[in-house]
């Protein structure tokens, strides 16, 4: 499943031979991606970013996870996509990075919107949730832009690389906030 953001920007289902890509973008970026995300401090070998790319796409049916690729003409620059989905409760959360020299430019914001979209639409989700760790001011401003509301802080939320603990803003949507039930 693909969905075509603009006219260079798609979004594409994960697929296992993404692997080499996430991995060289992490590793090229180390110091800039792992600031904010933990998951860059073990992110060591290829396997690494084999092992989390055949978790998503291997994922039993009843734990799958909608995770995409955000490509500009086809080369990879980040990634997008649910985590933690209740599905009982219809709620999910949106998880996102994107390489540096791409920020700025509107693409996640624009992406978070389609996912969105897709999970109210198709997916029948009622609350979709973002974390941002505090400080992260670029992280903040796609749910602020999309009409997301900040509910509060989880104190400690987040384990970043070094041992260091952040707090996390809790952003929400629901689907009446944007369909007007």
């Amino acid at each position: 499943m693909d969905f075509q953001i603009d006219k260079t920007i798609t979004l594409r289902e994960l697929h296992a031979t993404d692997a080499g890509d996430i991995f060289r973008t992490i590793d090229r970026q180390r110091e800039y991606l792992g600031r904010w995300l933990p998951f860059v401090e073990t992110t060591i070998r290829l396997e690494d970013s084999r092992a989390f790319v055949s978790s998503v796409v291997d994922a039993p049916e009843d734990r799958f996870e909608h995770v995409f690729s955000i490509r500009d003409t086809d080369t990879f620059i980040g990634l997008v996509g649910f985590k933690d989905t209740d599905r009982q409760n219809k709620k999910t959360e949106i998880g996102y990075w994107l390489s540096e020299d791409r920020q700025g430019r509107g693409i996640v914001t624009r992406a978070v919107k389609r996912l969105c979209k897709f999970a109210f639409s198709e997916l029948g989700m009622n609350r979709i949730q973002i974390k941002c760790a505090v400080g992260n001011e670029g992280s903040k401003r796609i749910p602020l832009r999309l009409g997301f509301t900040l509910e509060g802080v989880e104190r400690d939320g987040e384990l970043l690389s070094g041992g260091v603990y952040t707090d996390l803003e809790i952003y929400s949507l629901l689907k009446r906030d944007v369909s007007g039930d």
